[in-house]
C-alpha cells in the first residue's frame, strides 16, 4: 500500500480517504492509474451532456481529460472508487465481483458489509498492482472470480462458512464483527485471523486454478507443495483430529498451511500478499530500520525497492525480517501480542519465491482503463 498526496493543497492522504482533511476536496480512487484523485464537478459541454445524463460526473485532477463517476457503492458509504463516465458499468473494478451482498435495510448488516468492503479494496489493491488476471462472472461465467457476502440464518438453522469453491469465494458476515472473529481465532488457535487475510486466502485458491491449473505448472508446484490429489475432505479430518506435524515450522508457513497442499498454497500467497503490500507502506513512509544495539548490521534495512515489482525473493526476505522484529517489538510495548506471529524457514522462502514467480509472469493492464 502506497501513501497519496492531494492535487489541490498537497495534504498526505490514505487510501481509504474520501475528502481531503486540508482543503475539503471530493476524492476518489482510479485503481488502473493508481491514483487517489481530488474531484471537481464536471461541467460538461453541449456534445458531452448528448452523451450523458451528467449526475454525479466529475473530471479527475489525476487525469483531467476523463470523466468519473463514482461506483454505485459509494451511494452506501461502501466504496470511494471510480468508474469512467462512458463505461456501461455501474461498479467498480473491484465491486462488479460482487455476486451476493447481505440485506443492508438492517443497519447492523450494512456496518459489517462496509467493513468488509474495505478490505475487499485493499485486496483488489493488491491483485491489480501485481497485473492477476480478474475476469468477474459476466466476462467469463466459467473462470469468473465473485463473492457471496452472506450473513447466517439462525431461523433455517444455517450458518456460513468462509470459503472458495470454482471461483465463488463465500465470506460470513459475521466475520466483520471483531468480538466473534477473535473468538474463532482463539477456538481455531490461529495466531491470525481478518477480513484482508480470508480475501487473501481465499484468493490463494482462485489464483491456484488459473496461475498454476490452467498455466500448465502442476508439476512444478506439486514439486515444492506436494501432491494435491490426496483426498481434501480427508487430509482436513486428519488434520482437525491430529493437529500439525511436530516439525511444521521448518516446512510451513501456518499450522492450517500442513492440512493440504492446496492450503498450503493459500496460506503462503495470503503471506506474500501480506509481505509486498506492507513492505510497500514501509517504504512510502521511509522506514528504515538501525538499532543501535545491532553492531554487526544484521537487523539494519531500508526498503528501497519497489516489493510489488521485485523479482528477487532474498531480496524482500533482507528487509521483511527486520522490519517485522521491529513491529513485533514495538506491539509489546503496547501489550499486544506480535504483529507477525510467523516464523519463515528456508522451505517456506522457497515456496514464497514460487509464489513470487507466478505473479510476475502477468501481462500488465492499460492503465488507462478504470
Amino acid at each position: 500500500m502506497r501513501l497519496f498526496k492531494c492535487q489541490v493543497c498537497g495534504q498526505l492522504l490514505h487510501f481509504e480517504n474520501t475528502l481531503c482533511v486540508k482543503c475539503g476536496a471530493t476524492l476518489g480512487y482510479m485503481p488502473r492509474k493508481n491514483q487517489l484523485s481530488a474531484l471537481d464537478p464536471a461541467e460538461l459541454s453541449a456534445l458531452e451532456s448528448a452523451k450523458s445524463e451528467g449526475e454525479g460526473l466529475y473530471r479527475a485532477k489525476a487525469a483531467p481529460d476523463r470523466l468519473v463517476r463514482f461506483c454505485d457503492n459509494a451511494k452506501n458509504e461502501a466504496c470511494n472508487w471510480l468508474v469512467a463516465a462512458e463505461s456501461e458499468e455501474r461498479f467498480c473494478l473491484a465491486c462488479r465481483h460482487n455476486r451476493t451482498i447481505p440485506d443492508i435495510s438492517d443497519p447492523v448488516n450494512k456496518a459489517r458489509w462496509q467493513r468488509i468492503e474495505v478490505a475487499k479494496r485493499r485486496a483488489f489493491y493488491s491483485f491489480i498492482r501485481l497485473d492477476l488476471p480478474l475476469p468477474n462472472l459476466a466476462d467469463d461465467p466459467e473462470h469468473g472470480l465473485a463473492f457471496d457476502f452472506l450473513a447466517d440464518t439462525p431461523e433455517a438453522g444455517q450458518k456460513v462458512m468462509t470459503g472458495h469453491d470454482n471461483g465463488l469465494i463465500t465470506l460470513a458476515l459475521v466475520e466483520a464483527d471483531d468480538a466473534e472473529r477473535v473468538k474463532r481465532r482463539t477456538s481455531m488457535g490461529e495466531p491470525y485471523r481478518t477480513l484482508l487475510g480470508h480475501f487473501r486466502h481465499e484468493s490463494g485458491h482462485y489464483f491456484w486454478d488459473r496461475l498454476v491449473r490452467d498455466a500448465g505448472r502442476l508439476e512444478e508446484c506439486r514439486a515444492i507443495f506436494g501432491d494435491d490429489t490426496q483426498d481434501y475432505g480427508a487430509a482436513l479430518q486428519r488434520h482437525y483430529n491430529e493437529g500439525p506435524p511436530a516439525d511444521w515450522q521448518e516446512h510451513f508457513v501456518s499450522t492450517y498451511a500442513t492440512a493440504h497442499p492446496w492450503e498450503d498454497f493459500a496460506e503462503t500467497w495470503a503471506h506474500y500478499l501480506h509481505i509486498v503490500d506492507t513492505l510497500e507502506m514501509a517504504r512510502a513512509f521511509g522506514v528504515g530500520i538501525a538499532p543501535r544495539a545491532d553492531s554487526t548490521g544484521e537487523l539494519a534495512a531500508e526498503v528501497d525497492f519497489n516489493p510489488y515489482r521485485t523479482t528477487d525473493i532474498q531480496a524482500v526476505m533482507d528487509v521483511w525480517v527486520p522490519l517485522t522484529v521491529t513491529l513485533n517489538s514495538l506491539n509489546r510495548c503496547m501489550g499486544e501480542g506480535d504483529l507477525y506471529p510467523f516464523v519463515l524457514s528456508p522451505d517456506v522462502v522457497a515456496k514464497l519465491a514460487f509464489i513470487q514467480s507466478l505473479v510476475h509472469g502477468q501481462v500488465p493492464a492499460d492503465e488507462n482503463s478504470l
